[in-house]
């Protein structure tokens, strides 16, 4: 079973940008800032857009959740010198 949310980046095509990849029904990928989520925010469906606005609006929190806690989390592992 595939967590509900992955982390992506290209760093060698697009250096200034991370992908949050939500992979439930709706499944789509959201491409942003590497330095502010809401900034060249793209939404990229791989399921059909749901009409729901709501529910794309609380999709894109909880990716933007996931994407702050999997950061602090990488800044908390190699801090500890858990990542050498």
């Amino acid at each position: 079973m595939l967590p509900k949310f992955l982390l992506a980046d290209n760093s060698q095509e697009m250096p200034d940008m991370l992908y949050v990849v939500h992979n439930e029904k709706p499944r789509f990928i959201v491409g942003s800032d590497i330095e502010d989520f809401d900034v060249n925010q793209t939404i990229y469906w791989i399921d059909e857009k749901p009409k729901d606005k709501d529910l794309i609006a609380q999709l894109l929190n909880e990716a933007e959740e996931f994407l702050e806690a999997e950061l602090e989390n990488q800044d908390s592992f190699f801090e500890d010198g858990e990542g050498n």
